[in-house]
């Protein structure tokens, strides 16, 4: 989602802010806009679209200032134009914000009737305007900030700067992540430490309803009561290095070519490759006695999830439910006294998820979360953590740190049921064995790129796509579904091979490609008999397939490309790198942002 950043320095603020912002054009934005103070005034210069424009409008008309506050705008109230673009300002303060004020509507008809006119279709500018009202009235800047963020509702993180204070920054967080920075004489913000990342490694991050007022030399922190509060200052792992996307075209394209090496690291952490054993950490519920497990995600991430719930049923016999975190937090299942959870999330920041979790903790469920962001809130918030290794992911389409989750929930399956005595001694080295075989083969997907370009540009003349599977790869069909639509724009779904007859074969003609997941093994005549119906149909068949099952698909299939042969438990973690790999050629071939695709976002921090 949105992203912030704030400094208050010794030298020229624009230059560091513009650069912070570039380091979250991740999150996914459409536009942004940097404030400083020039000779104790607020000064402004905002754009429409990449930063590339907010960078030009800056140099034709540059911003002096050692102190400034910049933000990259995921648009939620009102269209992506400059005038909706942060940071909004009056003549006295400046405010950057991720997230949503909910009763904005109300506070805004208040303050209209105080005289206050707004400029902006934003929810935002409300919160800017109220902080304003509070200093005409006799506040100074932090009570101000502290009297609005009383009346505001809502999931935020905000950056607050005022006309006449070159040295002061004031922050604050409910329900979205926000980072302070200690450096030598000057402070920064930042939504993650990846944007402070060249600035400073010293990282704190503030807690729900945390306020921080930022000087050169240093951040006091305040609760929601207004009391000082002391929060831990940590050595960030993140590395600036990490980001940069080395000889390739996107970011996109270099993490799918880092699927081995997460997956090795991934593994690394769990399994011992010279006794063939799963060795987890302490677990927040014992796997050996545990009701039913609810597994929660959002996006890709739960189809990660629903992977895990049959490697987890299958192994361990555990009961497992799953929901996306956004019909969880709603339906308000019954839980069992004494259950677990798993949530899964790339950046342990998705508000859902968030929100899911905590409900399920409110019900007495032990929390375990599988995230790649270790200062993350899901990670401080759980009752355990698993850490996939997969670095900073910055194309909004996730794809090594799907394939890490899988790696982990595999894991965790393993163990499970080892402590259920579901398998034997013998059971846990084959399929420990069959992980640590994962990152070469990985790199003998990665090798089939050209016959999948070739393929990907049929699939991108179509306006239609089907993906077919069954089994453990049913959620991989919908994870190719879910790249090729958010990366290409092309229409895709997924389904389960033995529902096509249930209504999708309908859509089914010649103009209409059927992608089927197809591996030789216990599903292979099921998925081969319904694939056949398509084709008689007149749908065109492509295939992935490994080398046992391709002579039977070539007999009617347009298409069949052959992957590693491996046994039936790790085909979801093979199959899923060349679906992404597919989604990526198809979107290059027509010409999308494939690092930055239109109206999404790589954090959701909103509902």
């Amino acid at each position: 989602m949105c992203g912030i950043v704030g400094v208050v320095g010794r030298e020229q603020a624009s230059p560091r802010l513009l650069d912070a912002l570039k380091r979250l054009e991740y999150r996914g934005y459409d536009s942004a806009g940097i404030a400083t103070l020039v000779d104790g005034r607020i000064r402004r210069r905002r754009a429409e679209g990449k930063l590339v424009h907010l960078a030009a409008a800056l140099a034709d008309d540059p911003l002096p200032g050692a102190i400034g506050i910049g933000h990259t705008r995921w648009a939620t109230h009102g269209p992506p134009v400059e005038r909706n673009a942060h940071p909004h300002a009056t003549d006295r303060v400046a405010v950057v914000h991720n997230g949503i004020f909910e009763n904005f509507a109300e506070l805004r008809a208040e303050l209209e009737d105080k005289g206050y006119v707004f400029e902006t279709d934003t929810d935002t500018e409300t919160f800017c305007k109220l902080v304003d009202l509070h200093l005409v009235e006799g506040d100074e800047p932090v009570p101000a900030v502290a009297r609005a963020l009383r009346r505001v509702q809502g999931a935020f993180a905000v950056g607050v700067m005022f006309a006449g204070r070159p040295d002061i920054l004031v922050a604050a967080r409910h329900g979205a992540p926000l980072a302070i920075g200690f450096g030598e004489g000057e402070m920064f913000i930042g939504s993650d430490a990846l944007a402070l990342a060249p600035l400073t490694r010293r990282i704190t991050y503030l807690e729900e309803r945390d306020y921080a007022v930022l000087t050169h030399d240093g951040a006091a922190i305040f609760d929601a009561h207004d009391q000082p509060v002391q929060r831990a200052v940590r050595l960030t792992t993140v590395s600036n290095a990490e980001i940069g996307k080395s000889h390739y075209d996107h970011y996109m394209q270099k993490e799918l070519h880092e699927h081995p090496a997460v997956l090795g690291d991934t593994l690394r952490q769990y399994l011992d490759p010279k006794t063939l054993e799963v060795r987890l950490p302490a677990l927040p519920f014992d796997p050996a006695v545990v009701p039913r497990l609810t597994m929660s995600a959002c996006g890709s991430a739960f189809l990660a999830g629903m992977v895990g719930r049959y490697w987890i049923e299958q192994l361990a016999r555990i009961p497992v439910d799953a929901d996306v975190a956004s019909e969880l937090r709603y339906r308000r299942p019954p839980l069992l006294e004494g259950g677990g959870a798993i949530m899964v999330s790339q950046s342990g920041e998705t508000a859902d998820t968030l929100a899911a979790l905590r409900l399920l903790r409110e019900n007495g469920q032990s929390v375990l979360s599988v995230v790649n962001v270790p200062e993350s809130s899901m990670m401080r918030e759980s009752d355990g953590t698993l850490l996939t290794v997969a670095g900073p992911e910055i194309g909004v389409a996730s794809t090594k740190a799907f394939t890490a989750q899988l790696a982990v929930l595999a894991c965790l399956a393993i163990g499970f049921g080892r402590a259920r005595r579901e398998l034997t001694t013998i059971d846990e080295g084959r399929l420990t064995k069959a992980l640590l075989e994962l990152p070469h083969l990985a790199a003998h997907v990665l090798e089939a790129d050209a016959q999948i370009r070739s393929l990907a540009a049929e699939v991108a003349q179509a306006r239609d796509v089907l993906f077919l599977a069954r089994g453990s790869l049913y959620p991989i069909a919908l994870e190719g579904a879910l790249k090729l639509k958010e990366i290409s724009y092309i229409h895709a779904e997924g389904y389960a091979a033995g529902e096509m007859k249930h209504g999708p074969i309908a859509l089914i003609d010649h103009s209409v490609p059927v992608i089927s997941l197809c591996p030789s093994g216990p599903l292979y005549e099921k998925t081969l008999s319904n694939l056949q119906e398509a084709a008689a149909r007149g749908g065109r068949i492509m295939a992935f397939t490994d080398a046992k099952g391709a002579p039977a698909l070539r007999s009617f299939a347009s298409r069949v490309t052959v992957l590693p042969e491996v046994g039936a438990f790790t085909q979801p973690i093979l199959f899923a790198i060349a679906v992404q790999m597919l989604a990526y050629h198809v979107a290059v071939l027509k010409g999308t942002d494939v690092d930055q695709p239109r109206n999404l976002a790589k954090s959701v921090t909103v509902e």
